[in-house]
């Protein structure tokens, strides 16, 4: 019977660790702070890559061959004509060194938040042109081209 309010409280516990492994993180739009509206997001692409990105911030399709390619073709199409064919920067900021306009950027997170919501200047929001699945992969390419300081590269911790 002593030990009937230490389960108790442990049962408890674990129900709370379980439930917040589970959570999803919170995306904001990168300008305002407000937070991303999903449900605008065009549709189709992998529901379950996404929803493993939404728990944990990081691009399931990162080192990805496949998706890295996926990625380049449609970073060619959607963003080398601001962002230059090597993303080295036109008229929108360089994407392969360790420069970030957005310092959040250095996460696969922040970088998600630009893409979706946009940035200030000419970065509009990429939700209408891109469903979720084509922006990891995009951002699977960029971070595949990555020229910077590993140091850096947010995205590589663990």
């Amino acid at each position: 019977m002593k030990n009937k309010p230490l389960l108790i409280i442990a049962t408890l516990t674990l129900g709370l660790v379980s439930l917040s492994a589970n959570a999803e993180l919170t995306f904001r739009n990168a300008i305002t702070g407000e937070p991303l509206d999903f449900s605008f997001a065009k549709k189709g692409g992998d529901p379950e890559a996404f929803k493993q990105f939404k728990e944990t911030g990081k691009n399931p399709y990162n080192g990805n061959a496949e998706m890295v390619k996926k990625g380049h073709d449609l970073y060619m199409t959607a963003c080398s004509g601001c962002h230059g064919h090597n993303a080295e920067g036109k008229l929108g900021p360089g994407l392969a060194d360790d420069y970030w306009t957005y310092p959040a950027n250095a996460t696969d997170k922040g970088l998600f938040e630009v893409l979706f919501g946009g940035a200030n200047g000419m970065m509009g929001p990429q939700y209408v042109n891109l469903n979720t699945e084509e922006m990891l992969q995009i951002m699977a390419h960029i971070r595949d081209i990555y020229k910077g300081d590993p140091a850096k590269a947010k995205w590589l911790d663990k």
